[in-house]
C-alpha cells in the first residue's frame, strides 16, 4: 500500500458521507478523476474517494507577508526561513467496500487504490453485458504507481434495452467527436457479432470525405495505437460489411467531395451506390424540405397536405418537373385550381423554397439500377444484420441534408413498426439499428422551428427509439443548443474540449468547477464520460481511429 497523505477533518471542513478532505506532500504530483482508498477503522472498511480539486496551502497569513519576507518584492531573493506548505486534497466519496457510508475520521490514512479496487471503487467491476469505450490512466505522473486500464459499460444502457442514446459535444477540431462515435460503434458491431446478437448501423457523412473509407484500415496508425486496441480486446481490423451511397448527379462529382476514381473502384467491389428521390415514391415526405422554415399559420402544411392527398391536378402528376409546373400555375394571380383557402402568395413561398432543392439531379424521374441507383427508403429497408450503410450528404445544402436525414429516420421508423412486413420477414430485420448523425444543432436546436417535422422525428426516436430498437448517436459543438427533450433522454453522455461560455450553461452546473476547467483543455483523444453504471464521471482516452483517413 502506497500512503499519500491522511485525511484531516477541520471545524470549517468536516468530512462528510459525500466527501473528505486529506494533505499531502508538496511534491505528490495528483490529478482530478485519480481514486483514492481511506482506512476507514471504524466500520473496518475501505472507502473510495475520487479527487476533485488540489490546493497548495503555506503558513503565510496574507500576500502582502509573503511580499515582504521577500524583500519588498526582489524575484532573486531567497528568504532565509522556509515558509512550511503543504497540498491539501478535495475526494468526492464513490464508494465503500463494504457499504458503510459514515464520514471517514481525521488521521486517517490515504493511499493508491490497485487496478481491482478502481473498478470496484467506479463502478466497473463484474460489469453484465461489457462493451469497452476507452481506457483510464490512473497517477499518470507517478511512474510507480501508474495504472493503464480498459473501461467496461454495460451495452444495455447505450444500446437498449435498459436505455439509450449517445450524445457527443465539443468544439470542432479538437474535440474528435466523430472518432469516438466511430470508436464506440466499431466496439459495437465486434462484440455484437461475438454475441451473435444483431445490430447494424446508418451513419450520415456530414464532413467532406470523412466517413468514406471505414472499411479500408488506417495506414498511418502507430504500433502503440494498435496495441491499444489489443489492450481494449479489440481488433486492428477496419468495420465490415460496410457500403456507400453518394447523391446522385450527372458527373458523379458535384453532389459529393469524393473522387470519380474513388467511387468507380468501390463500385466494382459492390460497395458503393447513388441515391435518387423519385416523385412517386417520395413526395410524402415533401414537408422535410420544410424543416427550418417557420410555418405559424399552418399555410405550409395545408399546401402540403394538399399535394400529398392528390387534390387538384397532383393526382396525375409522376416527375418532378410536371410538379414544378403545376406549383408554378397555382402561382398566377386569377388561378382556380388551387383550394381556395390556399393563398397565391402562399403557393408563391412555397415554390420559393423547393425549388432550389428539386433542381438539384437528386430528384429523377426514374431509377437505373444497372447503373448502380437506387432509393434511401429501399437502402433502409433492406439493411440486414451487421450491415453498416454510409449516406453521404456533406456537400448537399442544408435543406437537402435535413431532407436525407429526414427520409433515413423515417425508413427506420417504419421498418422497426412493421411497415415493410409484406416485403421482409421479421426475423431477418436487425434488433438494433443505431443511426450515427454529427451537427445535430442543425436539426434538433432549441432555434429549430417546433414545428419542424424532422425535430418531431429526433424527438420520437430519443422518447421512443429504446423500446423499437432505434438508436441515436448525435453529436454537436454546443450540447446547450440542443432542445431538452433529445439530449435528456439521452442515458450516456460524453464531453470533449469545449469553451469557458459552454461550461458556465445550466447543462453542467451537476459537474464541479474543477471538471468544468479540465473540459477546457482537453486533449484530442479524452473524453468525460458520463454513464448510469459510473458511480462518477470519468475521464477517458481512446486511440486514434482504425479506418482510413483523408489528409485535408
Amino acid at each position: 500500500m502506497s500512503l499519500i497523505g491522511k485525511v484531516s477533518a477541520t471545524e470549517k471542513n468536516p468530512t462528510t458521507i459525500d466527501e473528505f478532505y486529506f494533505w499531502t506532500k508538496p511534491n505528490r504530483i495528483l490529478s482530478p478523476f485519480d481514486v483514492v482508498k481511506v482506512e476507514n477503522t471504524t466500520t473496518n472498511s475501505i472507502t473510495y474517494g475520487v479527487i476533485e480539486e488540489i490546493s497548495h496551502i503555506t503558513d503565510t497569513p496574507s500576500y502582502l507577508t509573503s511580499y515582504i519576507s521577500n524583500d519588498f518584492g526582489d524575484e532573486d531573493y531567497h528568504a532565509n526561513t522556509h515558509r512550511i506548505g503543504m497540498n491539501y486534497v478535495k475526494a468526492k466519496v464513490v464508494g465503500n467496500n463494504k457499504n458503510f457510508y459514515i464520514p471517514v475520521n481525521d488521521g486517517a490514512k490515504v493511499s493508491f487504490a490497485s487496478e481491482d479496487e478502481i473498478t470496484e471503487a467506479l463502478g466497473l467491476k463484474d460489469i453484465k453485458n461489457p462493451l469497452v469505450c476507452g481506457y483510464l490512466e490512473m497517477y499518470e505522473y507517478d511512474e510507480d504507481n501508474k495504472k493503464v486500464l480498459p473501461v467496461y459499460l454495460n451495452s444495455h444502457f447505450l444500446v437498449g434495452p435498459e436505455g439509450a442514446h449517445l450524445n457527443i459535444s465539443g468544439i470542432s477540431g479538437l474535440a474528435s467527436k466523430t472518432s469516438y462515435a466511430m470508436f464506440l460503434m466499431k466496439a459495437i458491431q465486434e462484440e455484437y457479432k461475438q454475441r451473435g446478437e444483431s445490430v447494424a448501423f446508418v451513419m450520415l457523412n456530414v464532413k467532406g470525405k470523412d466517413l468514406l473509407a471505414i472499411d479500408e484500415i488506417n495506414e498511418d496508425l502507430e504500433e502503440k495505437d494498435k496495441d491499444i486496441y489489443k489492450m481494449l480486446g479489440l481488433s486492428d481490423k477496419s468495420f465490415e460489411n460496410v457500403s456507400y451511397y453518394y447523391p446522385y448527379s450527372r458527373d458523379n462529382l458535384s453532389n459529393t467531395y469524393q473522387s470519380k476514381e474513388y467511387i468507380d473502384k468501390q463500385k466494382k467491389l459492390n460497395k458503393a451506390y447513388h441515391y435518387k428521390f423519385i416523385y412517386e415514391e417520395d413526395k410524402d415526405n415533401i414537408d422535410l424540405l420544410f424543416s427550418n422554415i417557420d410555418d405559424p399559420t399552418g399555410t405550409m402544411e395545408s399546401i402540403i397536405n394538399y399535394i400529398i392527398s392528390g387534390q387538384g391536378n397532383f393526382n396525375s402528376i409522376e416527375e418532378w418537373d410536371k410538379f414544378l409546373n403545376e406549383v408554378g400555375e397555382l402561382c398566377k394571380t386569377g388561378n382556380s385550381r388551387s383550394d381556395k383557402e390556399i393563398t397565391v402568395s402562399s403557393w408563391r413561398k412555397f415554390k420559393r423554397v423547393v425549388s432550389k432543392s428539386l433542381n438539384n439531379p437528386i430528384f429523377a424521374n426514374r431509377i437505373q439500377t444497372n447503373q448502380k441507383e437506387t432509393r434511401i427508403e429501399e437502402v433502409i429497408k433492406n439493411i440486414n444484420k451487421n450491415e453498416v450503410k454510409v449516406i453521404d450528404i456533406a456537400k448537399l445544402d442544408e435543406n437537402m441534408q435535413g431532407y436525407v436525414f429526414g427520409n433515413v429516420m423515417r425508413a427506420i421508423y417504419d421498418l422497426k413498426l412493421g411497415q415493410y412486413d409484406d416485403e421482409r420477414d421479421e426475423k431477418d430485420i436487425p434488433d438494433r439499428i443505431i443511426i450515427f448523425i454529427d451537427e445535430l444543432n442543425k436539426y434538433a436546436s432549441t432555434d429549430v422551428p417546433k414545428s419542424s417535422p424532422i425535430l418531431r422525428q429526433i424527438i420520437d426516436i430519443a422518447e421512443r427509439g429504446r423500446s423499437l430498437g432505434i438508436i441515436l448517436f448525435s453529436a454537436e459543438q454546443f450540447k446547450s443548443a440542443i432542445h431538452d427533450r433529445v439530449k435528456g433522454n439521452a442515458s450516456t453522455h460524453a464531453y470533449g474540449r469545449t469553451n469557458a461560455i459552454e461550461v458556465s450553461k445550466g447543462d453542467y452546473r451537476f459537474i464541479s468547477p474543477v471538471y468544468k476547467s479540465m473540459m477546457t483543455r482537453l486533449k484530442q483523444g479524452e473524453y468525460i464520460i458520463q454513464n448510469p453504471i459510473f458511480r462518477s464521471l470519468l475521464n477517458i482516452k481512446f486511440p486514434k481511429p482504425i479506418y482510413k483517413q483523408f489528409k485535408n
